[in-house]
Parts: structure tokens; C-alpha cells; sequence
């Protein structure tokens, strides 16, 4: 029998034959993993970087890759993509042609081994407040639509929303490239990212902190746990850090007050 889902996920998933142990003795069985790929990624016919990520939303996941990078600021930089699938190449022109690419980078905690050039971020200034019945409600949506997941297991699922709805959401093996995903298409669909709410599936991390912070987004939520960096990054850049969201339950790391714990 089919899985529900799997029309939808051609090239995304594999279909592999594996054997299970269970207390019953040996059995053959159909299961789903993730697909992987090693894009990389050339800015004015030079070579950037190579990610290892899931083969969906190449488009967006370059062009946020880009912007979170520093080395586009906008769109409006970007004067030709091509995708090449078939090699797994992103040839991107640049409207500067004489654009001096970053060459220090820092291999990051995601999974698949990302790669920064950034270093800082910049402090979100807002005075966005959240409910936390609201920010439960926003994780269960989350949970809901993991779709790769829900098939294969193995993969990081993030989306950006506002106060009630979910707004953009990807799937990756790499949980940094699902955040990369969400600021790619937001610049795309020219939707803007400045208070609104960043929730994920995995660890965070450091580099997501930063990748939030690039985004102007003023509260990250996981149903995981965060590290000690990702608390101090937080709280310096003055980002709500919320995790082990999950059931009925939260944990508010830094800056409690935006999250209206004290009137929910």
C-alpha cells in the first residue's frame, strides 16, 4: 500500500526494502528515507560553498543562503539563477560582477556539516509579544504538516508565522537549510520576516540564533533543546529563545517578558 504523501515527494524520498527484527523473527518491508544531494554553489562563475541538503526549494534555499551570507542584500542583486538539477549546480549572477566572495568560513554544528561566512549578528529591535498558548498552538501546526518527515523520518522541519497562522514551511536533512529555505522563499513571494515567530523541529544552535537575528525575528521556538552558545547568543541579541515547546508545556530561556508570560 501507498503511502499518503508519496505522489507528492518523488525525488525527495527513496523507497528501499529493509528487514526488521521484532520478537515475531525476520520480516522484509518497504520503508521511506530521505534523499540527499551536495549542491553547490557558484556566485559570478566562482565557486562559494557546497551544502548537503534535501532536494526541495533549491531556488529559495540558495538565494537564502545568499542573503543570510551578506553577499546579496536583496533580490534585486541577483540578475540570473540557473538551477542545474542534474549535476546539482546553482550558477548565480550577480549585478556587481566584480563581487569579492567571502573566503573564511566556519564549519557549523547543522547536520551534513554547514557552512558560515558570518561570524555577528545583528540585535533584533521589536517590541513583538507573544502569547504562550499561542506559541503551543503554532508548534502543533508545525508537528501537523511535516509531511517528509511523517514519511521518512530523518529530516528537520521549520516554518515562520505570525500570531495564528503558519506562513512558510520547509523540510531539510540540515536543519540550518530549512531556515535558509524560509528567508529564500520569503524573498520570492516578497514577504517580509521582521516580527514574526521561527519555529523548528531541531537543536539550536548557534548559527540558527544568527540566521534568526539576520531575519529580524524576534522569537525562536524548537521542541528541542538549545545550547549553551545559542542561550547567550539569544539573549544578546535580543531574541525571545523558547524550547521544549511541546503538549501543553514551554521553556523561555532569554527575555521572558516579550513572551506576556506574567498575563497568559
Amino acid at each position: 500500500m501507498q503511502k499518503a504523501g508519496v505522489s507528492n515527494m518523488k525525488g525527495v524520498a527513496t523507497d528501499i526494502v529493509c528487514y526488521r527484527f521484532s520478537e515475531e523473527g525476520w520480516s522484509s518491508t518497504t520503508v521511506y528515507v530521505p534523499s540527499e544531494i551536495e549542491l553547490t554553489i557558484y556566485v559570478n562563475q566562482q565557486e562559494l560553498v557546497t551544502i548537503l541538503c534535501t532536494p526541495t526549494k533549491l531556488n529559495s534555499l540558495v538565494l537564502g543562503f545568499l542573503y543570510g551570507e551578506g553577499i546579496i542584500s536583496g533580490i534585486g542583486d541577483v540578475v540570473s539563477m540557473r538551477m542545474c538539477e542534474d549535476v546539482s549546480l546553482a550558477d548565480v549572477r550577480l549585478k556587481n560582477p566584480d563581487y569579492k566572495l567571502p573566503t573564511q568560513r566556519t564549519i557549523t554544528s547543522g547536520c551534513g556539516g554547514g557552512a558560515t561566512f558570518t561570524a555577528r549578528g545583528q540585535r533584533v529591535d521589536s517590541d513583538f509579544v507573544v502569547k504562550p498558548r499561542e506559541v503551543l498552538s503554532l508548534m502543533k501546526q508545525l508537528l501537523e504538516q511535516m509531511e517528509l518527515y511523517r514519511l521518512s523520518g530523518g529530516v528537520h522541519t521549520s516554518a515562520l508565522s505570525d500570531t495564528r497562522n503558519l506562513l512558510v514551511i520547509a523540510e531539510d536533512i540540515g536543519r540550518h537549510n530549512t531556515l535558509d529555505k524560509i528567508q529564500g522563499e520569503c524573498l520570492l513571494r516578497e514577504l517580509s520576516t521582521r516580527d514574526r515567530l521561527l519555529l523548528t523541529t531541531g537543536r539550536i544552535s548557534s548559527e540558527m540564533l544568527l540566521k534568526a537575528a539576520k531575519m529580524q525575528t524576534p522569537v525562536v521556538v524548537s521542541r528541542h533543546s538549545p545550547t549553551g552558545s545559542a542561550v547567550s547568543l539569544a539573549q544578546d541579541l535580543g531574541i525571545v529563545l523558547v524550547c521544549h515547546a511541546r503538549g501543553g508545556r514551554l521553556q523561555v530561556y532569554t527575555h521572558p517578558e516579550r513572551l506576556d508570560c506574567l498575563t497568559d
